[in-house]
C-alpha cells in the first residue's frame, strides 16, 4: 500500500469516527509527528489553482456545500 493510499484510508477512517476521545488521542498523535507551520509552502502550480479559484468564486461560479455533498453522495452510489 502507498503513502497516498494509506493517508486516503486514514482521511476515511477519520471523517467517519464520532468518538471523540479517540479523535483526541489521535489528535495528539499527529502533533507529536507534525508541527504545523505558520506559513504553507505552496507550489507555482498551487497558488496558481487557487488564484483561478478565487476569480471562479467572484464570478460566482461555485456550488454550495450541500450541492457538493449531494455530488458526492451520487459519486458514492456509482
Amino acid at each position: 500500500m502507498s503513502n497516498k493510499e494509506l493517508k486516503n484510508l486514514l482521511h476515511e477512517g477519520i471523517e467517519n469516527i464520532d468518538d471523540k476521545d479517540f479523535l483526541v488521542a489521535v489528535k495528539h498523535l499527529l502533533e507529536r509527528k507534525y508541527a504545523i507551520s505558520a506559513q504553507p509552502k505552496l507550489t507555482k502550480s498551487q497558488v496558481k489553482r487557487i488564484e483561478e479559484a478565487k476569480k471562479q468564486i467572484q464570478k460566482g461560479e461555485y456550488i454550495s456545500e450541500k450541492e457538493a455533498d449531494n455530488l458526492v453522495e451520487e459519486w458514492l452510489k456509482k
